[in-house]
């Protein structure tokens, strides 16, 4: 069967980490003209901030550095401030539905390691006028270049200090591993990875917007996006990938099974919902026949490559097997995506099943049509029913450009 190109995509490749001016630059390497990207941002009306792009050489490689040069002091803005400067901004709704979730989770994120709440917690560093065009601008530049579905690799997590409003503060910053700690983002040790190589706002586009994970694709350019700082042993950039995933290709991964006899019901349901927290894919149970002709069940994993030795000892430590067994399979999958979006009767969710040739196929998301069913009072059958046929109109809008 031959493979066929379908959606556009981007991987970003964090080997030296990622902030927002990294993202903005890699994106103007790209091909997306700086002015086009300052025409965009202006659609903000935001004042107080220049935007600007240079080319630079990190390491000796060429890149390009994002450049915000901002009037004045950064003042402190709470979440409600940062989403009226969003919700009166003239860029697509899209793109402001995707910044507010952003600075959502950034909120979030903040209010929990503070020890505040979302509403009065102050989003200092990233809530200032240069975050907000980082953030934004990276959604604009990502819509220009006509991405559809955004894949990063694994941070790395560097070390030391760094200072902030709060004082100093342990490398990664508190809310950043939040933050990452929330997508499940994978790390890695940096080689000689020194200070802060992931920011607070470059996680938290890499955690809204981003699957950790490295795509089957045909690549079409790359683009480097240079950061602040020259660091001994690599060049300090952010490398894009963009290019089309390809439809029909197949997924590596493992599964892990064993076999179990000894372990109640509710101990097994504790370790399934241990597994899919970790970042499983599949969890399920088959009934067998063990020795003696005792019954037992076989729990079987389905997980990433990278993901192996994690549910693995996972495996052992929550379930009473003395061993698992592993081996490497492959998975043909649909391209699916989230769409979340303001439903007439509040916030929904519905996975989109996409197929070659074939209109997408839309399943509204359980645990929000859950939600609206108890806050409205109607049948869980009847918001079912309506939030699939809005999301329905909301894509087939999509699709015409409308």
């Amino acid at each position: 069967m031959t493979a066929i190109p379908m959606s556009r995509l981007t991987y970003l490749d964090c080997f030296s980490g990622v902030s927002g001016d990294m993202l903005l630059g890699a994106i103007v390497d790209c091909g997306v003209a700086a002015d086009d990207l300052g025409s965009e941002l202006g659609r903000l009306h935001l004042d107080g901030y220049r935007f600007s792009s240079r080319k630079v050489t990190r390491a000796g490689l060429a890149a390009t550095q994002a450049v915000v040069e901002v009037a004045g002091e950064p003042s402190p803005r709470a979440l409600g401030d940062v989403l009226e400067v969003i919700g009166k901004s003239e860029l697509p709704g899209e793109d402001n539905e995707k910044g507010a979730r952003v600075f959502q989770w950034l909120a979030e994120a903040e209010a929990k390691v503070h020890g505040e709440t979302v509403e009065t917690v102050h989003l200092h560093d990233v809530g200032a006028v240069d975050a907000i065009v980082d953030v934004m601008g990276t959604i604009a530049g990502l819509r220009l270049l006509e991405i559809e579905e955004v894949f990063a690799s694994a941070l790395p997590v560097g070390s030391g200090t760094a200072s902030g409003p709060h004082g100093t503060l342990p490398v990664p910053a508190p809310a950043t591993l939040e933050l990452l700690a929330r997508a499940k983002a994978p790390l890695r040790a940096a080689d000689g990875g020194v200070g802060e190589l992931v920011t607070p706002t470059g996680a938290a586009i890499l955690a809204t917007l981003a699957k950790f994970e490295r795509p089957e694709m045909t690549l079409e350019r790359t683009g480097y996006g240079a950061g602040l700082r020259e660091v001994e042993g690599r060049p300090n950039v952010l490398r894009m990938w963009v290019g089309e995933r390809i439809a029909g290709a197949t997924r590596p991964m493992v599964l892990i099974e064993t076999n179990i006899d000894d372990m109640t019901g509710e101990m097994l349901g504790y370790a399934r919902d241990r597994l899919i927290e970790a970042g499983a894919a599949d969890v399920w149970f088959s009934s067998i026949q063990m020795k003696k002709g005792r019954p037992g069940v076989m729990l079987s994993v389905i997980c990433q490559e990278s993901e192996e030795e994690a549910v693995a000892r996972l495996l052992l430590r929550e379930t009473s097997t003395l061993g698992v067994r592993a081996r490497p399979v492959h998975r043909w999958e649909a391209e699916r995506e989230l769409l979340e979006f303001e439903s007439s009767l509040g916030r929904a969710a519905v996975k989109v099943k996409r197929l070659l040739d074939e209109p997408p196929r839309i399943a509204p998301e359980y645990e929000a049509c859950k939600r609206i069913a108890e806050a409205t009072g109607l049948s869980l059958a009847d918001v079912y029913r309506l939030v699939q046929t809005e999301a329905e109109a909301k894509i087939a809008g999509q699709s015409s450009g409308t």
